[in-house]
């Protein structure tokens, strides 16, 4: 994980979703995928976020399976399923094509390419590791507001993309957290990154992913002490 599939499946949600008649972005099923009750309030949130309400009760999966046949056909949408890794969770979210109205697009993003065989999808896009370059505009977007470093921070702003891998989701979280920091705080990130092998940034900087406005130095280095 970490190369930019939800990074990228967000994008493409965001500048086309105003094209349709309802959407819907269920982030990191993966991890919510641990509960019964849990598969139900997603299938409620599909509808939910398609229909604008709140209204949507649903009792059990097969219920919600039901329900989301008989909504879902009536109106063209975006549907985007983030971080699948089980059949059973495209089966219970978007069984089949007829359940989409006429004109519906569905995204999944996942780690497992044997699935999306599986479910016999459309197209496949893999993603490729990001350069140097997009590494850095996508970073300086995050941490200066522009597709670049500001003049003073162009060698710190090309440390902490090495350091980060050039993982999207550390080049995102850490680009949030460092805007409008000084330069003795970007020295302190750095030191820090120094700590964590390439392999881990991806797991230290998850917990971050969902909230970019709030992020804190206590979520991106939870396990090395605050100097």
């Amino acid at each position: 994980g970490g190369v930019g599939k939800t990074t990228i499946a967000k994008a493409i949600y965001n500048e086309i979703g105003s094209k349709f008649e309802g959407k819907s972005f269920l982030l990191n099923i993966r991890e919510f995928w641990e509960t019964d009750t849990n598969h139900v309030s997603l299938q409620q949130q599909v509808l939910c976020d398609v229909y604008k309400t709140t209204s949507f009760k649903i009792r059990d999966i097969e219920s919600g399976k039901n329900m989301l046949k008989q909504r879902l056909a009536q109106k063209r949408v975006l549907f985007v399923l983030d971080d699948v890794n089980e059949l059973d969770q495209l089966k219970a979210l978007c069984g089949s094509v007829e359940w989409f109205g006429s004109g519906s697009r569905i995204i999944i993003t996942t780690r497992d390419m044997h699935l999306l065989k599986s479910c016999r999808v459309d197209r496949v896009y893999k993603i490729e590791e990001m350069d140097e370059g997009e590494s850095l505009e996508l970073f300086s977007w995050h941490a200066f507001k522009q597709p670049s470093p500001i003049e003073d921070f162009a060698t710190h702003s090309s440390d902490v993309i090495a350091y980060s891998g050039r993982l999207p989701l550390a080049l995102e979280v850490l680009g949030s957290y460092l805007f409008d920091c000084e330069i003795t705080e970007w020295h302190k990130v750095l030191e820090k990154l120094k700590c964590i092998p390439h392999d881990e940034v991806q797991k230290k900087l998850r917990v971050s992913f969902d909230g970019l406005k709030d992020v804190t130095e206590q979520q991106i280095f939870p396990d090395i002490a605050v100097s």
